[in-house]
């Protein structure tokens, strides 16, 4: 079956600086210093990207933490509970717009 995802394209990443050097060079020196150990541990920031990824929906992404993480030690229920804490964040932030709706509700309706 043919998608838009191939999994092989992850290693593909860094060529997207072949265009813009400088620009690349600066992003993926911030990347690996936010990445790198410091009040959070690689493991917790490994987490927390993990999360982010399924928030964001970047398969590239939560392939590429799910082994990080799993190299930083964490474990399938770890991991599960990260992604769950990003669920609960992007429902909530879906769930509290309604009171957005219901403030028009109110001005508009007859």
């Amino acid at each position: 079956m043919n998608t838009y995802y191939d999994p092989r394209d992850l290693a593909k990443f860094p060529e997207i600086g072949e265009d813009a050097p400088e620009v690349a060079k600066k992003f993926f020196d911030y990347y690996q210093a936010v990445f790198a150990e410091g009040e959070l541990t690689e493991r917790e920031k490994a987490l927390i990207a993990l999360a982010v990824a399924h928030a964001v929906q970047c398969p590239y992404c939560i392939d590429a933490y799910t082994t990080a993480c799993l190299e930083k030690g964490s474990n399938r229920a770890e991991m599960t509970e990260a992604i769950h804490v990003a669920c609960a964040i992007r429902g909530g932030a879906s769930l509290v717009h309604g009171v957005q709706m219901r403030n028009v509700c109110g001005k508009v309706s007859l």
